[in-house]
């Protein structure tokens, strides 16, 4: 992430805690095309490969994070602060369906029906969305909408797809 973007997400943070004190900036950032699921360790190569050869006829794309949204976990035992994905929507949705379909070969859940495309900037444990929702929603959207470059700082753009399995990484560069 760029000093810019950490400048950014301290800012946000920085003012969702008068909400939740509790909040912890994230560290790392990631946009995830699937859910978590595991994987048998000799299916490892194969899965891998399997994804390689799905997405090789994939270009980079841009798209824009611009827009602060809550989330929760499924069982609803976090929650976290993420900027949602506005304009290459259609691009990831493309994306999910060629990794859906590795997933299909394993026999592993795929990715949500109707996927919020989006990067965490914070976290906290247990279902504090009531509290993070309203005000507070409209106060981090606006810092977000006046913070300087943030229409260059919001764009990412997309060179590769990786695969994190255990303690390793696998990259596959698009087009």
């Amino acid at each position: 992430a760029q000093e810019e973007f950490l400048e950014l997400r301290e800012l946000v943070v920085s003012r969702a805690r008068t909400y939740v004190s509790s909040l912890a900036a994230m560290e790392e950032f990631h946009l995830s095309l699937s859910q978590c699921v595991v994987l048998r360790y000799h299916w490892i190569e194969p899965f891998v490969r399997s994804l390689k050869e799905r997405l090789a006829t994939f270009h980079r794309f841009f798209c824009v994070a611009d827009q602060v949204k809550v989330y929760t976990n499924e069982n609803k035992t976090r929650t976290f602060i993420g900027l949602e994905i506005s304009t290459g929507h259609f691009q990831l949705l493309e994306l999910v369906s060629e990794v859906d379909r590795v997933l299909e070969e394993f026999d592993l859940p795929t990715f949500y029906k109707d996927p919020s495309f989006h990067i965490s900037l914070a976290w906290c444990v247990g279902d504090l969305s009531s509290r993070l929702g309203g005000q507070c929603m409209q106060e981090l959207q606006d810092i977000v909408d006046g913070f300087e470059d943030s229409a260059l700082l919001l764009r990412i753009q997309w060179e590769e797809i990786r695969c994190k399995s255990g303690n390793k990484y696998f990259s596959f560069p698009l087009r």
